[in-house]
């Protein structure tokens, strides 16, 4: 009896859950998937049915790793006989990352041996700090809805203004996505405010409630990691950084995507709105220089061989 006849009783029922359930066999192919599935991560059931989740990036990635491994919840289930439950990230269709809870579960047949595991997730609550007020159309991007230039300002203000009062910490991170301008003469407008929304999407998901995001300019978005010391920002800044690198859009039949350099700075005794986003533009700038250094000796190697 196949691993498809064990579970068809029960598939129907399965299959229309409003919550994640995607089922696999030993080899982690993707034999089910339900209705829940589809709504949170954008993948038709015929999409996936047959998949390998791990090769094919179809289901998490934990700390937005990009890639699955013995330690995600499915095979760790199978591996242990034993329940496996992690939060974690999914890569939604449309290129941004999803916080969500997973539990996974081994299958047993008849005779006690695992044929498989059971995996459900459910989104995670996002940030309601990035929630701006939406009766006030100049305190949001209208492209990517997150929070406006003069908005994120003011957080920053109030950012300031806390740290020296009450000696809150907070850190700031500067995105800027290189090579938008010749991306949006490539591919068009549509394609650059796609790939924009993707990033902000990502960034308001692995966020806490206490952060801000927001546009800072065309091309940049600044974060406001209130509470954060200075130790603490880096392990931050490379979280982000992991999760961003998988963000992408499908357009003109091929994923795209863009490059992205970060900038970082955190407060300082006697900081004012202009010092402490002056740290921020340089530590940006250099490593865009940087990033564009390596992007350029990459392109010369491939070519010299």
């Amino acid at each position: 009896m196949s691993f498809l006849d064990e579970f068809d009783a029960g598939r129907a029922i399965l299959e229309s859950l409003l919550t994640g359930v995607c089922v696999v066999d030993m080899q982690k192919k993707i034999v089910l998937w339900s209705d829940g599935a589809e709504r949170i991560t954008g993948y038709l059931r015929h999409e996936v049915i047959g998949h390998s989740c791990f090769a094919e990036g179809l289901l998490h990635c934990q700390s937005g790793c990009g890639s699955c491994s013995e330690e995600c919840p499915l095979a760790r289930a199978i591996k242990t006989a034993h329940a496996a439950e992690t939060s974690g990230f999914l890569h939604h269709k449309s290129g941004y990352e999803i916080p969500v809870r997973i539990r996974a579960v081994p299958v047993h047949n008849p005779h006690g041996s695992i044929i498989g595991a059971v995996e459900t997730f459910d989104e995670l609550e996002q940030s309601e700090a990035h929630h701006t007020d939406k009766c006030l159309p100049s305190s949001v991007d209208s492209v990517t809805g997150v929070a406006s230039q003069a908005q994120i300002k003011s957080h920053l203000r109030d950012a300031l203004r806390e740290f020296s009062e009450r000696q809150v910490s907070f850190g700031v991170l500067r995105f800027r996505l290189q090579g938008l301008e010749h991306f949006r003469a490539a591919f068009g407008p549509d394609a650059a405010s796609a790939l924009l929304r993707v990033v902000a999407r990502s960034l308001v998901s692995d966020l806490w409630k206490t952060d801000s995001v927001g546009r800072w300019a065309d091309n940049e978005f600044l974060v406001i990691l209130n509470g954060c010391r200075e130790d603490v920002l880096s392990i931050v800044r490379e979280r982000l950084r992991c999760m961003l690198a998988n963000d992408s859009v499908e357009w003109w039949g091929e994923r795209r995507s863009l490059p992205i350099s970060m900038g970082e700075a955190t407060a300082l005794a006697g900081d004012t709105l202009e010092s402490i986003l002056d740290r921020t533009q340089k530590s940006l700038d250099n490593a865009s220089e940087y990033l564009s250094r390596a992007i350029a000796a990459g392109k010369d190697s491939s070519s010299g061989n």
